[in-house]
């Protein structure tokens, strides 16, 4: 089974990396969109109309399935892809959505929502959750992580700020987080920290495999993936960034 992975950028690779830690595909064709990131500061508009041009790209590659794992793309473009699109498109909130009721059920819960602006200002995550019945919602658009994430401080001082800035007034750490944007998974452990491990981290990887697992059928286990990496930008830091982030060889 072949499967596209889309991302504004590098951030969707976290998502990759959990597909490849369970095994799911044969084959990954990523496209980051390197030249145009970041789509979290952009237009509605702006973001559909990239979106439909990634898909594109898409369509030279026979692909089974298309993941859009940036949560901007899936708060604004994703019907708009679905339209358009010769296989099934998944994007990234309904699958964070579920994986946050089977881990945090009780409606009751303190849920911080964090995200890029566009993605915050959609209420994508806010509309989804509060169809299941949760009221206790609040959300943060932790903007400044994303080039702290591209620079590759996964640690240190200038995250530790960014953390307090964002952070520090609120008047307790959350039941949960919904890292969502694929940049924050990796400074999870940090975010994770910050909260003294008394929150749940939701975040896209997990949650994609989790949503695919319950949708699909994968009787079949792919202990070697060939991976393709493309970008609209710097293709070879792209790839760089890959082998850094996914421990390839």
């Amino acid at each position: 089974m072949r499967v596209g992975v889309f991302d504004s950028g590098v951030g969707g690779l976290s998502v990759v990396k959990s597909l490849l830690e369970h095994k799911l595909f044969e084959e990954i064709i990523y496209f980051g969109d390197t030249a145009r990131v970041p789509y979290g500061v952009k237009d509605p508009n702006t973001i559909i109309r990239y979106s439909l041009e990634a898909l594109e790209f898409f369509k030279n590659f026979e692909i089974d399935l298309l993941i859009t794992a940036c949560n901007t793309v899936s708060a604004y473009a994703l019907e708009e892809m679905r339209e358009h699109s010769d296989c099934d498109v998944i994007g990234v909130v309904d699958p964070g959505v579920l994986a946050l009721k089977n881990a945090v059920p009780s409606a009751d819960a303190n849920i911080l929502i964090l995200g890029t602006k566009a993605t915050v200002k959609s209420g994508a995550y806010e509309k989804g959750l509060g169809e299941l019945g949760y009221k206790n919602l609040s959300a943060i658009a932790t903007s400044l992580l994303v080039p702290i994430v591209e620079e590759g401080l996964y640690e240190g001082d200038v995250l530790q700020s960014a953390l307090h800035h964002y952070f520090g007034s609120l008047p307790k750490a959350p039941d949960a987080v919904i890292l969502g944007c694929t940049h924050f998974p990796l400074v999870a452990r940090a975010i994770g920290e910050y909260f003294e491990g008394q929150s749940t981290l939701i975040h896209s990887g997990e949650a994609i495999v989790e949503y695919l697992e319950s949708h699909y059928d994968f009787t079949q286990r792919f202990e070697k993936t060939e991976l393709k990496f493309f970008a609209s930008e710097n293709p070879e830091g792209l790839r760089r960034t890959a082998k850094e982030w996914l421990n390839l060889a």
